[in-house]
């Protein structure tokens, strides 16, 4: 090779390195998915509602912030778990590490997470069937993103400039200087973890409301592929690591829509779900016996809250306790948060078990009988859920 090549080569990957140092530099200051900001005046900025790589930003906000206080789940428990509680935790800090599209592993890498950057009183962890799975969610909660090393800050730093080389991201930064991003809702961020509604609400007019809504979220939840057998030992083998501090660990099943059961039943779902329950509680038992503060509740079923009328049988367009059948609100988090904990709220009395090797075989039996007088008391309903299975598939 000649000198004239040698040189033109050393030229051309000293530009290119520049370029792409540039680029990384520019969505690392500008930030647009706010990788790596806590308590920051980014936080504020208004940005479209689809939340990207949340799991980055909450990963290092909980690094940052170190809770007292901790949530964990899928979206159910982002969108419904409040953090503004002082009437259940006063004093306390509070960080809803849920995120949207988080599996089980998922979340049990966000639980661990949190227990290793922040001396964690309380963790509040949301399940449920459909998600009771190993694999990588859409969250993609990645391993790079969490731990506890002393050298944690600098290799996110190092991931997160790498990040900025994507285009997605280039474009997004662009977008923001250019004033064209989407000024619609705060991060959850900007909430201590929690989604902000006005992403909820502009989204849901999206999809034309919650009766548009309601199919597509009963498919979904009939098709999620969990409970998997391997999910169960892993989170035993977790909840054995959390167990070695003095955390009080609170677990509970989503209070889904009635609708949302229904469909696991005609699915024939329903016996996988029950003996799902079952192992869970022999899990926390044995946990308990070891000395472990946990305990396991299920919101789920046939309830007073769980029965919400859908816009189909009430004529409303919206719900008092849902957005649609597989999201709760606020108000269903802070009657969870009074049944675990007490508090100014009374929960409905049929809201909320508390499950025990004692009493699970009798609450599956009720849940049953519930279920089949939901049948006959909601045979509308009934019929639409099974219309629904049975019609084509919605496109997401």
């Amino acid at each position: 090779m000649n000198t004239s090549s040698r040189r033109y080569l050393v030229c051309f990957f000293a530009c290119a390195f520049l370029v792409l140092a540039s680029v990384s530099a520019m969505n690392y200051r500008v930030d647009p998915y706010l990788l790596h900001q806590w308590d920051s005046p980014l936080l504020q900025r208004l940005r479209p509602t689809n939340e990207k790589l949340s799991a980055w930003g909450k990963t290092y906000a909980v690094a940052r912030y170190r809770p007292a206080i901790i949530y964990i789940g899928n979206s159910r428990t982002e969108m419904g778990m409040p953090t503004r509680a002082q009437a259940t935790f006063p004093d306390k800090s509070v960080f809803n590490s849920a995120v949207s599209g988080a599996s089980l592993g998922d979340a049990i890498r966000l639980a661990e997470h949190a227990a290793k950057v922040s001396r964690i009183e309380t963790m509040v962890w949301g399940v449920d069937a459909p998600t009771f799975s190993l694999d990588l969610g859409s969250a993609r909660v990645e391993d790079g993103l969490t731990g506890a090393d002393n050298a944690f800050f600098a290799r996110r730093a190092l991931l997160n400039l790498k990040r900025g080389l994507t285009v997605d991201m280039t474009q997004d930064s662009l977008r923001i200087l250019g004033g064209s991003f989407g000024d619609v809702c705060l991060s959850s961020l900007a909430l201590f973890g929690q989604r902000d509604e006005t992403c909820v609400i502009s989204r849901m007019k999206g999809w034309g409301g919650a009766a548009h809504a309601i199919p597509l979220r009963l498919q979904e939840f009939g098709d999620g592929e969990g409970p998997t057998p391997p999910s169960t030992p892993a989170l035993d083998a977790s909840i054995g690591k959390l167990c070695q501090g003095s955390m009080r660990l609170r677990m509970y099943i989503n209070p889904t829509h009635a609708l949302t059961m229904d469909v696991l039943h005609w699915r024939g779902k329903w016996d996988a779900m029950q003996a799902w329950q079952r192992g869970l509680v022999q899990l926390v038992e044995r946990h308990r016996k070891q000395g472990c503060d946990v305990r396991l509740y299920d919101f789920s079923g046939f309830n007073s809250v769980t029965t919400d009328p859908i816009p189909l049988a009430s004529g409303k367009s919206e719900m008092r306790y849902y957005w649609e059948v597989s999201h709760y609100r606020d108000n269903v988090g802070r009657m969870i948060l009074a049944r675990l904990f007490g508090g100014d709220i009374v929960p409905p009395a049929d809201f909320g078990v508390e499950l025990s090797n004692a009493n699970v075989d009798a609450h599956h039996a009720a849940m049953r009988a519930a279920r089949e007088r939901y049948h006959v008391e909601h045979a509308q309903e009934t019929a639409y859920v099974q219309q629904v299975l049975n019609g084509p598939r919605i496109p997401h």
